[in-house]
């Protein structure tokens, strides 16, 4: 007699993009974003968030709108109050802190100059002159610390710490001393995307006397966080990563609400002061958060932020946070399975607990591997001198572009290795 049997089941990939896609609680978001023809892999969200559809109508209602139809007259309308309003949102929405506190305008780098002199120019008040940050901080950070040090003749203390991890309260707590005016701390370390620890390191500062400024970049949408219950005293983000502000999108300054009226902030523009429409002979600031504007603030920069703070207010912070553990991990998965073979080496923390949402890869051809990615259009990030950077927006990205841009990453970096 003739039996049949059914042939035995083929073992599961077990790096399958398919099933945590398809388990993904997450997954129907994807769609309100624009899609991106001819990227097959995008993984640069902690460089550029891409725009949400809704976005577009924003645009279009605006121009027929508040500039179209209301003009000059849309100043007294709503645009006087909009740096603060959406101060206010990016502060309930990721920031766990109290209305009053934030303010939307400028760059990065301006409100950290911004920030960073304030602080300073009150520890000088009591004979402080240091400033105190650690070797590893983005650029712009340490830019800025050395020309205000120069400004002001305060001394640049450095914190060495190893450029797999980022600054720990234990090297704060020896670093800071009488002397220290102001700690600088970047919330997650822009090269391997360790989360520094917000309340302890801003306790051993208050500890010993000095103030603590926090740069938000990398963490500001996709780390939940309070500011309010670290006690942080001054803090500056990006609106166009994980906010999805758009290219240049303004910057926004947290101070904590008892500081305000000893802060006295260093570019004194007519929208900073009390009465904008005064037309002073001498600056009078503002009493609250609203005196660290200076110019004419940006309000087609902060149309787009809008739209993701809208999103990430319906999603919530705690389920974001989830989708990017899930990413992060799934990278390394792959990593570990396909480009540890080739000499990769994975540059970011594993542990959850002091891991943001990007990965970093390391290896000495990446930089070679750049032209080939690129035209096959998937799009990591490159920093020197050998990382590439997975930055996995947890609302927009999906397993399947993680694995499509891990395996593009392989196939290149063997077309860099092979004879």
């Amino acid at each position: 007699m003739n039996s049949t049997h059914d042939p035995a089941p083929r073992n599961p990939d077990p790096l399958d993009a398919a099933p945590l896609d398809a388990a993904d609680p997450l997954a129907a978001y994807v769609d309100r974003f624009v899609p991106a023809p001819g990227v097959a892999a995008y993984l640069d969200g902690n460089s550029l968030g891409r725009p949400l559809r809704a976005t577009a109508d924003r645009f279009a209602d605006f121009v027929a709108g508040d500039w179209g139809t209301g003009l000059i007259r849309s100043w007294d309308d709503r645009w006087m109050d909009f740096p603060t309003e959406t101060g206010d949102r990016i502060a309930t929405v990721v920031l766990g802190s109290a209305p009053g506190q934030t303010v939307v305008g400028d760059s990065t780098t301006v409100l950290l100059y911004k920030a960073i002199r304030a602080t300073l120019e009150l520890g000088q008040r009591q004979g402080r002159h240091e400033i105190l940050l650690d070797d590893d901080q983005f650029p712009t950070d340490r830019f800025v610390i050395e020309g205000i040090a120069r400004e002001r003749g305060a001394t640049v203390r450095w914190i060495r710490v190893d450029p797999a991890l980022g600054v720990t309260p234990s090297l704060v707590r020896d670093a800071v001393s009488r002397d220290t005016a102001v700690v600088v701390v970047n919330h997650v370390s822009y090269r391997s995307g360790f989360i520094a620890d917000l309340a302890s390191i801003t306790r051993i500062a208050h500890e010993a006397g000095a103030l603590a400024v926090w740069d938000l970049c990398h963490s500001v949408g996709v780390v939940p966080f309070s500011l309010d219950d670290a006690d942080v005293d001054l803090a500056v983000g990006c609106t166009y990563k994980f906010l999805n502000g758009g290219p240049g999108a303004p910057a926004f300054l947290y101070a904590r609400a008892d500081l305000h009226p000893a802060l006295e902030q260093p570019i004194q523009g007519w929208m900073g002061a009390a009465d904008v429409f005064e037309m002073a002979s001498t600056f009078e600031p503002a009493s609250g958060i609203r005196r660290f504007l200076s110019g004419t603030p940006p309000i087609v920069g902060m149309l787009a932020m809008n739209d993701m703070l809208d999103l990430l207010d319906e999603v919530g912070l705690e389920s974001v946070r989830a989708k990017s553990l899930a990413l992060t991990d799934y990278a390394f998965a792959l990593s570990d399975a396909l480009l540890a073979p080739l000499g990769v080496v994975a540059a970011t923390p594993r542990e959850h607990r002091i891991r943001a949402s990007h990965v970093t890869l390391r290896h000495e051809a990446f930089r070679a591997t750049l032209p080939a990615l690129w035209a096959g259009g998937v799009v990591p990030d490159f920093r020197n001198p050998d990382a590439l950077r997975l930055g996995l927006s947890p609302l927009s990205t999906t397993f399947a572009e993680v694995r499509t841009g891990v395996e593009a990453i392989v196939e290149a970096l063997r077309g860099r290795l092979e004879p």
